[in-house]
């Protein structure tokens, strides 16, 4: 059986791509940062496949162990502080795991190795946040960097060294540039779970207002059960390459508010929603749209779940956990 390697994998992604590499028949391994870390153990209880490994993107020692354990023949790296807005205030910690982090499991994966028949093949997690103040739309593998937030910027460097490991070491690592992609298990404090969440709490009574930076703020926002099938085909390749994954379709803020209360019911949503400066981003990007035609083309990737049907997938999923939370 293949084994796969994951990091990040208590966030959204990990949990889609260890359920999807499991169903393709890997053994799935997990890294998780610390002792008795309650999300790790909510997740073992819902994947028991799972095997869990201790390991520290800050550590590169750590990094080498968890590979000398698991023995993978694929690792992807989907670990980073990933929260824009929180990047501003932990700049150097974001610069430190996100962009660093890359390295580090570049260069352990360097001198664990895999064997020469079959050497570890790696994914990197780049985003869509690293085209920042836009250069060209839509967005393409080509399109200039231009970030606007520490999380863009040390995302720029992870996907820089990733190219330079590839190029110089010949390293089978690729990059898959994400556009935001959301799904049930996307943390309260994203933007777009925020605001289902908060639709479903008005609907139940559970709460009286949503409080909002910007809404018009436009995003090209998919399914994050579509993308993680994307990361695997990327590592199914004979030659490593980087690829934009995307809808193609752009949606604002605003769109996204209204969508998620009209799913449960509420027209006048204006009437709930209010504006506060302090949310909003020093260095805000307007625009996010991306071409993901070469993973079309290449891979045969593309994305099944049209917005409305993954807003109203969440509400949904929103109203489900709140409901049974509600006295």
């Amino acid at each position: 059986m293949p084994r796969a390697f994951i990091t990040g994998i208590t966030g959204q992604d990990g949990y889609h791509l260890a359920e999807f590499l499991h169903g393709k028949g890997y053994d799935v391994y997990g890294m998780v940062k610390g002792q008795n870390n309650p999300r790790a153990t909510k997740l073992q209880e819902e994947l028991p496949f799972l095997e869990l490994v201790p390991g520290d993107l800050a550590d590169l020692p750590s990094l080498v162990a968890a590979l000398q354990l698991a023995q993978p023949d694929e690792v992807y790296n989907l670990g980073a502080i990933s929260f824009v807005a929180l990047s501003f205030s932990q700049a150097e910690l974001t610069a430190n795991i996100t962009g660093l982090g890359v390295l580090r499991m570049l260069e352990a994966i360097r001198m664990v190795g895999g064997t020469q028949d079959n050497p570890i093949r790696f994914y990197q997690a780049s985003s869509s946040e690293m085209f920042g103040k836009v250069r060209q739309t839509p967005q393409t593998e080509l399109t200039p960097f231009h970030p606007r937030s520490p999380y863009g910027c040390a995302k720029v460097f992870g996907h820089d060294i990733v190219v330079n490991y590839r190029e110089s070491y010949g390293l089978h690592a690729s990059s898959g540039i994400l556009f935001n992609h959301e799904g049930p298990r996307r943390g309260i404090e994203f933007v777009t779970r925020k605001v289902t969440n908060a639709a479903a709490r008005i609907k139940l009574g559970l709460q009286h207002e949503l409080v909002m930076g910007t809404l018009d703020a436009k995003r090209d926002w998919g399914y994050a059960g579509d993308y993680v099938k994307g990361m695997w085909m990327m590592l199914q390749q004979d030659e490593p390459d980087d690829y934009v994954l995307a809808t193609g379709e752009t949606h604002s803020v605003e769109e996204l508010v209204q969508l998620s209360f009209a799913s449960v019911g509420i027209d006048d949503w204006q009437r709930y929603v209010r504006q506060d400066p302090k949310f909003y981003r020093p260095a805000e990007v307007d625009l996010l749209i991306g071409d993901a035609s070469k993973a079309t083309e290449k891979l045969g990737w593309k994305p099944e779940v049209d917005f409305p049907t993954l807003i109203d997938m969440m509400v949904q999923n929103d109203l489900e956990i709140e409901a049974a939370k509600a006295p």
